[in-house]
């Protein structure tokens, strides 16, 4: 791939052997009178005039090292031209403009403004011609603004280049955290499938046994139950899995409040006795709201499945004017089928409903009967970016 022009020609103007060549051609140009030219006299040019001539040239070849010994090297041997004769009639101008402009360029203020003032007064007192001394005084002040401009060009490149690898770092670590976030969600989807499905198999397979002699129906539609369970969780691990091996793939539907009556018959299916109850109007509901009342009411009925025993549930939707309240209770003593627990359901419930601007709540029953509850209201408009 060919290297841009701009970018190309920067570096080579930044190296050191540029600076030698710039040396090279001012001590051409300054001394090119001496060389091409004949004293009026006919006799040969002073021997000084070459030395002052390359003299206020070649210090230019170190003037990023060291800009202002370089211009004070050029601005010497420049006043001294004309300190014996003959010599060819020019001014030693290209040494000391090169120079202050590289001092305009890398300098503090104070020092650069400083020469600057300098070499303007002493231009203004030793040259006896007006016309010469404006037009040097123009010159000094052309090469200082063209090295002042260069400065700011570099400076906002290098600004504008910094911005650009902030933005890089920004992006990456917003990409980082979507990632992170996304990760997180599967977890949470995966733990909730698996402890739901996972309960009303150990359940159904607890109940088969004991009725497959005196219900054999029963017992085949626990078996049945139990791989119905099986197969649906099977599928929707299949579906999170494929967003993790395939980034560009469509991300599978997930499940809102309208799969909750399916997943109530489901439970009821296990042999939970489920009443499921809707109060007010359904609205529509933001997604990640939808996919949360879900979630929040299949975790419920997971933990009534593991830890209540033999008890009653009861989910209750109340779809208010501002948000969409969720309470699921049971009946139960916590005598329940010994699962094990892993104490990250009530913490999943809280955070769904967070992570959609509501609230969530699980403890006794409100009302001292015994059992549990879980209480969430969710939002029916997603919250405002930055909205406390």
């Amino acid at each position: 791939m060919p290297v841009p022009v701009a970018p190309r020609f920067r570096r080579l103007a930044s190296s050191p052997w540029s600076d030698a060549a710039l040396a090279a051609g001012a001590a051409v140009a300054q001394t090119a009178p001496l060389l091409f030219q004949q004293s009026s006299s006919g006799q040969p040019w002073h021997w000084w005039g070459y030395v002052a001539a390359v003299g206020a040239s070649l210090p230019l070849a170190a003037r990023r090292r060291a800009p202002v010994a370089v211009l004070l090297g050029c601005l010497a041997f420049s006043g001294l031209y004309d300190l014996v004769g003959p010599l060819a009639s020019q001014p030693l101008w290209y040494g000391v403009l090169v120079a202050l402009y590289g001092v305009a360029a890398g300098c503090p203020f104070r020092v650069r403004m400083s020469l600057l003032a300098v070499m303007c007064l002493v231009g203004l007192i030793t040259v006896g011609s007006p016309d010469t001394a404006t037009r040097g005084i123009v010159l000094y002040v052309a090469a200082y603004a063209l090295g002042r401009a260069s400065a700011g060009s570099r400076a906002q490149a290098a600004a504008l280049a910094e911005r650009a690898l902030r933005l890089e770092r920004e992006r990456r670590m917003d990409e980082e955290r979507a990632a992170e976030r996304e990760r997180a969600r599967i977890a949470r989807d995966m733990h909730d499938v698996l402890a739901h499905s996972i309960s009303l198999m150990v359940v159904q397979a607890e109940a088969g046994p004991v009725v497959v002699e005196t219900a054999p129906a029963r017992a085949s539609a626990a078996f049945d139950a139990i791989a119905d369970t099986g197969r649906d969780a099977l599928d929707q691990l299949r579906r999170m899995l494929s967003v993790l091996k395939d980034d560009d793939g469509t991300r599978a539907p997930q499940p809102t409040v309208h799969d909750l009556p399916a997943l109530v018959r489901q439970v009821a299916g296990a042999g939970l006795e489920v009443r499921y109850d809707v109060e007010g109007e359904p609205r529509p509901l933001p997604a990640d709201c939808g996919v949360a009342a879900y979630r929040i009411v299949q975790e419920a009925l997971t933990n009534i499945v593991k830890h209540a025993g033999e008890a009653r549930a009861e989910v209750r939707l109340r779809w208010r004017a501002a948000a969409l309240e969720i309470r699921v209770v049971d009946d139960g003593r916590g005598a329940g089928t010994v699962l094990p627990s892993g104490r990250n359901g009530l913490i999943g419930i809280r955070e769904r409903a967070a992570a959609c601007g509501g609230t969530a709540a699980a403890g006794p029953r409100a009302d001292r009967r015994p059992g549990f509850e879980v209480r969430a209201r969710l939002p029916l408009a997603a919250p405002e970016e930055g909205a406390a």
